[in-house]
């Protein structure tokens, strides 16, 4: 009979896994004894990164935070500013008129026909002011009205890019390439993760699916540990989180085990950081399985808290097809209770996404269905974190990639005019919570919104305040990749908002 060959120590750690497991079979506790005699398992002089130190471990950011938790609550496609969040009286005294060519000559449209193209206002809008700072929000956003002084709104938003995919990139990434990481990876990276038995990046996804998909949480040129976990809306919350039929705890634990110590072996040969990231999935995985099911269930909580995020809900019987399918009325108020679920057990950042907004026809049926979907669980979330004492610490922001045009959308030359075409010039986000001062407007547009007259807010200055309250001087938070430093504001300069500094 043939004895398998005698490799060296060394010869150990050149191999493959595949190799590995060919030439020794799952010898993998009597080889960490022999490795451990060589020395092998020491770590290396040049001071590699060590396999077992986690990646997700807290760590102390440049300043003493305000907010340690955030929830983006973002709506793909561009929901109207214009119908929302900035009344415009002039634009409806407008409506139907032509706006002069020299203001049309050098803008670029998606869609609309610039030879015919005529203003739109929101004719069917109606305006409050709502709270003792007297904000203004239409007729379709009730229940977020009541929480106007909590909220800090942005109505000076502009944006370089006009379609949706880079526009989404850079909202969420900084930069409009591929390839960079998000702003909740960002906050993975420098701060860590406080729960030990969940993701500190969770996304939690509803409607038709999203153009950006999974860019919009990627870890970017970061260790993966630090990218966005998609939770499903059916079945396990992720894949394969459950084990296969057939396979006991105990198979699963020490299956694992090998796995990992196949990983740290490899890690020790070539201190590739993706290697830890993977020891780190496998322990954090088998950790969820436990605290997985715990959070999904909602038999808990209270009718009373149910009720208040609107779970359960049946959708309205609207003509609106862009809003996704059936049930996303129940299905968005469930995740906005989520949300406050996942901040409460430490995970970091929290991705409440929802496609479509991108409403280039049918605007008021639409728009109301989306609003009819959003305002109540949004406005339950601000006040359920409120009432628990999460609020001051959990930043709660709106956003999306950019605004919807002044401009009644004529594709093809139409007389039917219904929607709003993409505007990079001027739109609305909003911030509460996390050392946010709310119960104030920053910026304005001009008469007819179509332009920022005042403070005007760029992407990089919007990521560079929310940096800050987390204690991150923008211009200090980099990580060096192929030889250079990136970070999450570039290199054009940004600037922290001071005045929406609690």
């Amino acid at each position: 009979m043939n004895s398998r060959p005698t490799l060296s120590p060394q010869e150990v750690l050149n191999l493959t896994r595949r190799d590995f497991l060919a030439s020794t079979g799952m010898g993998t506790l009597a080889l960490a004894s022999l490795l451990a005699k060589d020395g092998s398992l020491a770590h290396a002089a040049t001071g590699a990164p060590s396999a077992t130190a986690d990646p997700l471990a807290p760590k102390s950011p440049h300043f003493q935070p305000k907010a340690k938790n955030c929830i983006l609550i973002y709506f793909e496609g561009a929901p109207s500013q214009l119908d929302l969040f900035d009344p415009k009286p002039k634009l409806i005294e407008m409506d139907g008129q032509k706006l002069p060519d020299s203001m049309l000559e050098k803008v670029r449209f998606a869609f609309i026909k610039k030879e015919t193209v005529r203003l739109m206002g929101a004719k069917k809008r109606t305006w409050k002011k709502y709270g003792q700072s007297g904000m203004d929000l239409s007729d379709l956003l009730p229940h977020i009205g009541s929480c106007a002084d909590d909220i800090a709104f942005i109505r000076s938003m502009h944006t370089t890019q006009f379609n949706h995919h880079p526009g989404q990139l850079l909202m969420n990434c900084g930069s409009p390439l591929f390839g960079r990481p998000t702003l909740g990876a960002w906050l993975a990276y420098g701060l860590g993760n406080e729960s030990q038995n969940l993701p500190a990046y969770v996304v939690l996804h509803a409607g038709r699916g999203s153009s950006a998909g999974a860019s919009a949480w990627t870890s970017g040129f970061l260790p993966s540990s630090y990218a966005g976990v998609l939770f499903r809306n059916q079945g396990d919350p992720v894949l394969n989180l459950s084990n296969p039929p057939g396979i006991t705890p105990e198979m699963q634990h020490l299956g694992l085990d090998a796995i990992g110590d196949l990983n740290r072996l490899r890690h020790q040969h070539v201190a590739d950081p993706e290697i830890a990231s993977r020891i780190g999935a496998y322990e954090l995985a088998g950790r969820m399985q436990t605290a997985t099911p715990e959070l999904m269930d909602l038999s808990k909580e209270s009718q009373a808290t149910l009720d208040m995020y609107g779970v359960g809900r049946s959708d309205p019987n609207l003509k609106a097809s862009r809003g996704g399918g059936a049930g996303q009325y129940h299905l968005f108020a469930k995740n906005c209770l989520l949300a406050r679920r996942l901040v409460e057990r430490g995970t970091r950042f929290v991705t409440v996404l929802h496609a479509s907004w991108d409403h280039h026809s049918n605007l008021d049926n639409e728009l109301a269905f989306n609003t009819g979907m959003a305002d109540q669980p949004i406005a339950a979330l601000l006040k359920d974190l409120k009432q628990r004492g999460l609020l001051d610490d959990t930043m709660v922001i709106w956003a999306s990639e950019f605004g919807r045009t002044p401009l009644g959308e004529n594709r093809g030359g139409s007389t039917n005019v219904t929607g709003r075409d993409h505007h990079p010039f001027a739109f609305t986000t909003w911030m509460a919570g996390g050392g946010i001062k709310g119960g104030q407007v920053i910026g304005k547009t001009d008469d007819i919104g179509w332009s920022v007259v005042d403070e005007p807010v760029s992407v990089p200055d919007f990521h560079a305040t929310i940096l800050n309250r987390f204690g991150f001087d923008h211009e200090r938070l980099s990580y060096r990749f192929q030889g250079l430093d990136f970070k999450l504001t570039g290199v054009e300069g940004a600037s922290v908002v001071k005045k929406l500094l609690a």
